[in-house]
């Protein structure tokens, strides 16, 4: 708690104490039936933390789920005209809280999957100063209600991400996860499937510090709204895994690429100089088809390379733009903060003069009846 109050402090004026601001973000789609379940679980009261907020991202309910959310407890709503997107409701949460001046964000589903008392252990990292993402894990060996090849399928996806993220995080697609402000500002979501992957590699790749703890869930009766089967979530989770590693290793995805046509290129040209040699010795053989194989295949594998290297280049525009962006929004959370201080000490010297007026009047008054 000392490490974030001192951070946050540093940002106004020396000793000044700063209050904590933790919103819970619930991103929501017809839940009509778990979210009060959900905001009970909540803890209003956590060690470390000033302030305790429950924002809701409805995206495109069509039940009763935002009345539902309102009568038991949310302090904010904001909406989706229609269905976006898991992944676009994530930002949308990320970018509200910000604006609502969150220090720490916690993820949680709607479907009540995550219980709310693990928020404590899960902000801990961040205000001890250990951590800027914290994910939880669900420990999947552990849960009796998912199959083997759901396990075997979880395990082999959080193996591959844990590769292209060079993280430790054994649990990939756990939506239970905390973020401070810092990893906030530095979040920003392009899959239109999940985010899970996505944030977890870019946090990866832009050096935050990610840790994991153990947590235990709740049963889920009802078929998941995200993907239709294990088929179709680790097709969608693949192509968000290539994407978002050829976005930000472009060089390393296209040398990939490039290597078999270049060691096929390699081995076709040395039997046709193989061949030559030992035409001086009687060997009657062609290396027409040698020579023609290895020159198109180093062609294609020299041409993949050098696509490599123009994205890696306009890899390097990304990532001043995504800079460029972290420095804006860094910017309107400061303006806003600064506002909402402004607008309180502005309520309280009001308050004072008020205050200050009627003690005159009071005084007035005696001195009249004297």
């Amino acid at each position: 708690m000392r490490q974030m109050k001192d951070a946050l402090g540093s940002l106004f004026a020396p000793g000044i104490e700063v209050a904590v601001k933790l919103i819970v973000q619930i991103p929501v789609l017809n839940e009509a039936d778990t979210i009060a379940a959900v905001l009970a679980d909540i803890p209003r009261s956590i060690p470390g933390i000033d302030s305790v907020e429950v924002l809701i991202i409805d995206d495109g309910c069509t039940d009763d789920t935002i009345m539902i959310a309102l009568q038991n407890g949310a302090d904010h709503v904001v909406r989706h005209t229609s269905r976006k997107g898991l992944a676009t409701a994530f930002q949308t949460g990320i970018d509200t809280a910000l604006r609502l001046g969150a220090d720490i964000i916690v993820n949680t589903d709607g479907d009540h999957q995550y219980p709310g008392s693990q928020i404590g252990p899960l902000i801990a990292p961040i205000l001890a100063g250990q951590a800027d993402y914290v994910i939880g894990d669900r420990q999947i060996d552990s849960i009796a209600h998912f199959s083997p090849l759901k396990k075997r399928l979880q395990a082999f996806g959080s193996g591959v991400v844990r590769w292209a993220s060079d993280t430790q995080v054994s649990d990939a697609v756990s939506g239970f996860r905390a973020l401070s402000r810092e990893a906030a500002l530095r979040t920003f979501v392009t899959s239109e499937f999940s985010y899970t992957v996505e944030n977890l590699i870019q946090v990866g790749k832009k050096r935050l510090t990610i840790t994991t703890i153990p947590i235990q869930i709740n049963y889920v009766q009802r078929p998941s709204k995200l993907h239709r089967g294990n088929f179709d979530f680790v097709k969608r989770q693949a192509a968000t895994i290539v994407r978002t590693y050829a976005t930000y290793e472009p060089l390393k995805t296209f040398s990939y690429l490039a290597l078999p046509f270049l060691l096929v290129g390699i081995l076709l040209l040395g039997r046709a100089v193989y061949v030559y040699i030992a035409r001086n010795f009687g060997l009657v053989a062609s290396n027409d088809q040698a020579l023609l194989g290895g020159g198109v295949a180093l062609i294609i594998g020299f041409l993949i390379f050098i696509f490599g290297i123009v994205s890696d280049r306009i890899g390097g525009v990304r990532r001043v733009s995504e800079e460029v962006l972290y420095r804006i929004r860094a910017h309107e959370v400061a303006s806003e903060e600064w506002r909402r201080a402004m607008t309180a000490r502005v309520e309280r010297l009001e308050q004072a003069l008020h205050d200050n007026s009627l003690a005159l009047d009071h005084d007035d008054q005696a001195h009249h009846q004297r």
